[in-house]
């Protein structure tokens, strides 16, 4: 059975922006989450960024420059030594009820469907509440809420208010990666 990891992007990987991540040049990783997608891709993961990118709809960012930050993104992590293996992205706005955008789990199954992912069998790290109820509506074998975004507090407090749980907190993706590869790894 594959080894999976889906994770949120803004605030997991790179420095999360309340103005939204609209170009390359605005991207910046997140200190240790090259360390953590490199130790995960060597652990036998298969990482797929699931990730709301509602600037698109917004039309803050055009979809080629979303593609550019992708595809950017993802050849820093292949020279450190990581790997994602797919991003899937929801482009809508939250008021256009998509079944795509997260909390809902239709990126998830997307990639589940490609790849052959058993969600009940993969892990999900993110650091919002959305990122958490998606990954437990999923089904996800386990969650882990980052600190690193800009939305720990605020997602706390939602699922407590949802009487739902992650099944840890780290300070960020380097932290969650060594939970992961200490009490997860299978």
């Amino acid at each position: 059975m594959k080894k999976a990891l889906f994770l949120d992007r803004d605030g997991v990987i790179n420095k999360d922006s309340p103005a939204y991540i609209t170009r390359w040049e605005e991207f910046e990783f997140l200190e240790g989450s090259r360390e953590a997608v490199r130790m995960l891709t060597a652990a036998g993961y298969d990482i797929i960024v699931i990730t709301n990118q509602s600037a698109v709809g917004r039309n803050l960012t055009p979809r080629r420059e979303l593609e550019r930050i992708f595809s950017n993104m993802q050849s820093a992590l292949e020279t450190a030594g990581g790997k994602v293996l797919d991003i899937f992205h929801c482009p809508h706005r939250p008021d256009e009820g998509c079944e795509c955008r997260k909390p809902g789990t239709g990126m998830i199954e997307k990639a589940a469907k490609k790849y052959g992912i058993d969600p009940s069998a993969a892990g999900f790290i993110g650091d919002s509440a959305k990122d958490i109820l998606c990954a437990r509506a999923a089904g996800c074998a386990f969650s882990v809420l980052v600190e690193s975004g800009s939305h720990s507090d605020e997602a706390k407090n939602e699922l407590a208010a949802a009487d739902v749980s992650p099944d840890h907190v780290a300070k960020d993706l380097l932290a969650a990666a060594r939970w992961i590869l200490e009490h997860r790894n299978r």
